[in-house]
């Protein structure tokens, strides 16, 4: 084998490594809506995701809906300039911009500059249940994992929704991807059950349940909490060893980490 395809190989291995091994994370940050909030960029967009990647965070979240049309949009709210996005034409959404000129991205555009010069960012894909129906949720979601499928970013990709059978249907099509729920009405073990290999919950939910902590660890269950801003709070989950924190603020939490070592 020549020095190249040796190269090739292990340069493979370290991505394959670096995305795919969630559960060897200690205390990754993953940004909320993209590395946003110091910068006054806007949440979800292409400026807060390339900061996100820039700063080298182990992980950034962004929501995707399904316009009327059936273009995938990237927005946290149902609504977008007060129009509900699953019940208006993408044409329609993009007349109006961003606060920083940007139009509104779609699914596609956000996981091209994803992944664009990205070799530590896991891009965290929350779909959002359909407020119309459970079907064109799950519907959502498959046209969501055949995008990234096409721009060869699955594995550079987890999956995450307060929909459990939205996950459940990612999970039938896709045997291998990362899912994490968010709900927070499951524990750890009723989650492996189903083979979703992740909980997301609000921090809240860990205090209030103490041993799914320890019982997702036993399980070998992705442990990640959300959205975890306050310094007090970081510390506790810190202290506490989750594979990753989903947060707003991204700089305070590489403080809070530095402070721990």
């Amino acid at each position: 084998m020549n020095t190249f395809k040796i190269f090739s190989r292990i340069s493979f291995l370290v991505l394959l490594i670096t995305f795919s091994s969630c559960n060897a994370q200690k205390n990754a940050i993953v940004a909320h809506r993209g590395a946003w909030k110091k910068n006054n960029l806007p949440e979800n967009s292409i400026a807060a995701l390339r900061h996100a990647i820039d700063l080298k965070l182990p992980g950034s979240e962004f929501d995707v809906w399904r316009t009327a049309d059936d273009s995938l949009v990237i927005n946290h709210d149902a609504h977008y300039n007060k129009m509900v996005i699953e019940q208006t034409s993408y044409s329609d959404l993009i007349k109006f911009k961003l606060s920083n000129g940007e139009k509104l991205p779609t699914l596609h555009e956000y996981i091209s500059e994803g992944i664009k010069n990205n070799k530590h960012t896991l891009l965290v894909c929350e779909i959002k249940p359909s407020e119309i129906s459970k079907e064109r949720g799950k519907k959502t979601a498959l046209l969501a994992v055949e995008t990234i499928k096409k721009l060869k970013a699955d594995k550079k990709t987890c999956y995450i929704s307060f929909d459990y059978d939205i996950l459940k249907q990612i999970r039938s099509v896709d045997p291998k991807t990362s899912l994490q729920y968010l709900e927070g009405n499951k524990s750890p073990k009723e989650v492996k059950a189903d083979n979703i290999n992740g909980v997301d919950y609000h921090y809240s939910v860990f205090r209030k349940h103490p041993e799914w902590i320890q019982e997702a660890k036993d399980n070998k269950i992705i442990l990640n909490a959300w959205t975890v801003n306050e310094a007090a709070d970081m510390d506790w989950i810190i202290e506490n060893k989750f594979n990753y924190i989903t947060t707003n603020e991204p700089e305070l939490l590489q403080q809070r980490l530095k402070a721990k070592k």
